[in-house]
């Protein structure tokens, strides 16, 4: 693992909670992207080497949704930045560590990304990231 990546935070309305971050606690905003796959919309807020990431559900089937009428607004899942995802996996499944992705998905920003169970993390949601790798 090298580092935390980001900290996702489910939100209903990106544009009414954005202030919060970026005004009054001095977050550079770094953009949105939309994730279809996954029915999300996400903002980016630079926080030292980390970011936040705010998720804002698509429709009413997107996880995101579920996961706000269930629980409500809050802290959604941590990423953990990774050199090599396919390894990784490989690793987890050889020690019988429940995934939710058995393979790597497409995320925001071209990132690869797999969750591993939050019942295989005592109840947290934990994200494996690998950013693009630059030319």
């Amino acid at each position: 693992m090298k580092k935390i990546n980001h900290i996702g935070i489910a939100v209903r309305n990106i544009e009414e909670t954005l202030p919060f971050y970026t005004d009054t606690l001095g977050l550079a905003f770094r953009g949105v992207d939309e994730v279809e796959s996954e029915g999300v919309k996400v903002a980016f807020l630079s926080i030292g080497e980390s970011n936040f990431e705010l998720l804002e559900p698509l429709h009413e089937e997107s996880p995101i949704a579920k996961f706000i009428e269930k629980r409500g607004e809050g802290i959604h899942h941590i990423a953990l930045e990774v050199d090599d995802i396919h390894a990784r996996l490989e690793q987890f499944k050889s020690e019988g560590i429940r995934m939710i992705n058995d393979q790597p998905k497409q995320g925001a920003h071209d990132t690869q990304v797999a969750f591993l169970h939050p019942k295989a993390a005592n109840g947290v949601l934990l994200e494996l990231c690998q950013p693009k790798q630059e030319d």
